[in-house]
């Protein structure tokens, strides 16, 4: 009896110092969530190296880049959502966990980080290695479709169509999901940064100035619509005029901006209708009475919304908070492990095989 006591004690003392870490390991930012605490970090996805050594990561190394003396390194290790820069990677998501765990010095961690849909064994595999370290107890991966389909509040473990488009900084996913898992499913490397470059490179060529890829991203948060762009709208460009290497500043309208993204939205709403055409029939019925489900930061783009409704003449709503929905599902998910007996490369079905 005073054994079984003392196990029950000791369970119950693990199980305080135990907790669960859900990574979204995006190409534009970083964010992890820990349950009851929220979110503890949110990073750009950006680190700079000195000498091989970590100088700095996230918002820091982010203003670092194109502004790095000889010496220092800054980049950004992933590229359309998977890693292209394995050490890279690995030493920036070491060092956002460190700074978690300063908070939180004597958890035994169970972490959970999104990979996008369709990658690949070798990428889910450097993907794992760069998210494990000391103090981690478990790794294991979950596809960013899912993910944002608990987040969103979807009823994914149902018998249930669930269409949704998770539209991220540097690839979207097309996904219908049922009973946990991904039916139909597609990514298009394209993303909200997809569009910065756009934005950038047109201004370039259209009006001979060079600005930065920020300078493109507020932009695209403050004049550009993916449809009916205010008339009176204009968004002022401070960059280096080509013809004179001076400081300039233009002026673009709104409708002008529309119109440059253009061809970046119709490629999203063929690939939406391309699944649709797809479905099975009973799928397609919940999909046309549930509607279509929009997530991720670059949801955000003004109408986007309204934009896809008309293009494929379906219901089509926005979550309440697209850019955490990812990270937040991550860890739902975690509460299915203990039930679970998953594969390290596989990402954790909602059902028990």
């Amino acid at each position: 009896m005073v054994g079984k006591k003392k196990k029950r004690k000791r369970g119950l003392n693990l199980r305080f110092w135990q907790r669960d870490l859900a990574i979204d390991l995006g190409t534009t930012s970083t964010l992890i969530y820990m349950p009851q605490k929220g979110i503890v970090l949110e990073e750009p996805s950006v680190v700079a190296l000195r000498n091989g050594t970590v100088a700095a990561a996230g918002k820091k190394a982010s203003r670092m880049l194109g502004r790095t003396p000889p010496g220092i390194t800054a980049i950004k290790p992933l590229r359309g959502g998977v890693i292209a820069n394995f050490e890279m990677a690995r030493k920036m998501l070491d060092y956002f966990i460190s700074r978690v765990l300063r908070r939180f010095p004597f958890l035994r961690l169970r972490i959970m980080i999104t990979v996008p849909y369709g990658t690949t064994q070798v990428e889910r595999r450097a993907v794992l290695s760069a998210g494990k370290r000391a103090g981690v107890k478990e790794a294991c991966l979950i596809e960013e479709p899912i993910a944002a389909a608990i987040g969103g509040g979807l009823p994914v473990a149902e018998p249930r169509g669930c269409f949704i488009v998770n539209f991220g900084g540097g690839v979207t996913e097309i996904a219908v999901i049922s009973l946990g898992g991904i039916v139909l499913g597609s990514s298009l490397p394209q993303g909200g940064e997809t569009i910065d470059e756009t934005i950038q490179r047109y201004v370039y060529r259209r009006y001979r100035m060079e600005i930065g890829l920020s300078t493109a991203e507020e932009a695209k948060k403050e004049a550009v619509y993916a449809v009916d762009p205010p008339e009176d709208l204009t968004y002022t460009f401070r960059g280096i005029n080509l013809y004179s290497r001076t400081p300039d500043t233009i002026e673009v309208k709104a409708a002008e901006l529309h119109e440059v993204i253009a061809p970046q939205l119709a490629v999203l709403s063929g690939a939406v209708r391309t699944i649709f055409e797809q479905i099975p029939p009973q799928l397609a019925a919940d999909v046309m009475e549930d509607g279509v489900v929009l997530t991720g930061g670059g949801s955000l783009l003004h109408n986007l919304d309204l934009y896809l409704s008309r293009e494929i003449n379906l219901p089509v709503r926005r979550v309440e908070d697209p850019f955490t929905c990812v990270v937040r599902g991550a860890s739902e998910a975690l509460g299915y492990l203990g039930s679970l007996a998953l594969p390290e490369n596989r990402s954790p079905s909602l059902f028990p095989r």
